[in-house]
């Protein structure tokens, strides 16, 4: 089969989803099944297989063999799961192996996810009209034991990274992922100091269910926190909005414990004199960000941000 998804007429929106995955027997056929009935589906999907145990193969095998745009690759065994800069790194096993140019958007996409049926479309009818959005995506919910739908609470000014959707051009301007823990904020903060607009929206078309929630862990949910703790630390968020954030997040389940996991995991960073990203313009462009937001709100220090760069952003097409 050929990489190139422009035989299409339809080739202006060829979007290519890379999904890095390891024992997802679990969750991944309800992923599977709401990628495979989307309004417009994916020219390709690439599916990395990171070294799955489970019944992961078998189930992609199947799916393959009845949809011609899934495509299996499979990376070698690493011996454990990997989150953070090994999920980046399956992604480029993968994403390496065909040429990206061909396509206008890509997407890494998680296969824990239970996606709307129009969400790609509208994505992009989405970027269409805004030719400066360079990243976007929905928000995830997830269910409580009792059923109820929770939000993960992830801010407007962010794209979410279980299901990061890319304008290639804008992907290729910030350097792609950066292979450490908190790429999926860093890639943001990156693209918005570049001059594009990163967003995420809540509405009923493009909400989707997260089954597995944000921060959990291979090991524990507070493993999990710690780790965002120490991932705010290495790409230089400012000391007072992390703890303001880190209160915030108290409010979310599990309460107080996990905001304050999280907490813990920036300063066990900082106290360790862990070293942090090494862009300092970027590190200086995010404290910078972080402490208006803490004045005026995250809405308003954004809406000032991209006000700011536009030019640049013009001066660059």
């Amino acid at each position: 089969m050929s990489d190139s998804p422009l035989d299409s007429p339809a080739h202006s929106r060829a979007y290519l989803l890379v999904s890095p995955c390891r024992n997802e027997a679990e969750y991944m056929r309800r992923t599977l099944d709401s990628v495979v009935t989307q309004s417009v589906p994916p020219a390709l999907w690439l599916i990395v297989d990171d070294g799955s145990t489970d019944e992961t193969p078998a189930i992609l095998a199947d799916y393959a063999a009845r949809h011609p745009f899934i495509r299996v690759v499979t990376k070698p065994d690493r011996g454990h799961r990997a989150v953070g800069p090994g999920v980046i790194e399956a992604f480029y096993y993968g994403l390496d192996q065909i040429d990206a140019a061909a396509f206008p958007y890509l997407c890494k996409l998680d296969l824990d996810l239970d996606l709307p049926p129009r969400y790609f479309e509208i994505l992009m009818q989405r970027m269409e009209d805004n030719p400066r959005i360079g990243s976007c995506s929905g928000k995830p919910w997830f269910r409580n034991p009792a059923g109820q739908w929770i939000s993960e609470k992830c801010g407007d000014e962010m794209s979410v990274g279980m299901t990061k959707f890319y304008r290639r051009e804008c992907f290729n301007e910030i350097g792609g992922f950066v292979r450490e823990v908190m790429w999926d904020a860093i890639d943001c903060h990156k693209a918005r100091q570049l001059g594009w607009i990163v967003v995420s929206w809540n509405g009923d078309d493009l909400r989707f269910e997260h089954l597995r929630p944000m921060g959990s862990s291979q090991k524990s949910v507070f493993t999990g926190r710690r780790r965002h703790g120490f991932g705010q630390y290495y790409m230089g968020s400012d000391p007072a909005y992390f703890v303001a954030t880190g209160v915030y997040r108290m409010a979310h389940p599990p309460y107080v414990l996990g905001g304050l996991a999280t907490i813990q995991g920036y300063l066990g960073a900082w106290l360790r004199r862990v070293p942090q990203h090494g862009d300092a313009g970027l590190r200086d462009f995010i404290r910078a960000y972080q402490r208006r937001a803490l004045r005026v709100g995250k809405a308003r220090a954004v809406a000032e941000i991209e006000a700011e760069r536009a030019s640049r952003w013009q001066g660059s097409r």
